[in-house]
């Protein structure tokens, strides 16, 4: 596997990178949000095995005091190879003089997250555009 390492958005194919969340699978992001969401990111890193995105992820940021990991995935095929855990570690190095870098977990991977240094805040809350779907999910509680 031979992975080269991009923080820029040229050349993204955003419909490539639509499917790499479906496989993941983290859900329907449609390649034009995925597109927003991405610019707007003060980081972005990409992992390529050629042309193709292996895996991807991005961090919002303020300069200071907070930063925001998000949307780290990773194609099934190299699931399990570390490629996920040096996205985390690139992400966060690009975040590093932040008072604090954030992230929320799919329930259950909060152990990878742990690794790195990340602990359960006890204080976070949440609105979600669909909030049944949140507490099914269990990424917030019922109230």
């Amino acid at each position: 596997m031979e992975i080269t390492w991009s923080n820029t958005l040229d050349d993204i194919d955003w419909s490539e990178l639509e499917a790499l969340y479906r496989a993941a699978p983290l859900g329907n992001k449609n390649a034009i949000d995925l597109k927003t969401v991405f610019t707007n990111s003060r980081f972005c890193c990409f992992a390529l095995e050629g042309d193709r995105i292996a895996g991807a992820g991005r961090a919002l940021a303020d300069g200071v005091d907070c930063a925001y990991l998000c949307d780290v995935a990773v194609v099934p095929q190299f699931q399990g190879t570390g490629l996920g855990k040096e996205i985390v570690n690139r992400l966060v190095a690009s975040a590093e003089g932040h008072k604090k870098i954030i992230l929320y977990a799919v329930p259950g991977k909060e152990p990878f997250y742990r690794k790195f240094g990340f602990r359960r805040m006890l204080t976070a809350m949440a609105i979600f555009e669909s909030a049944g779907q949140a507490v099914e999910r269990g990424y917030v509680e019922d109230v």
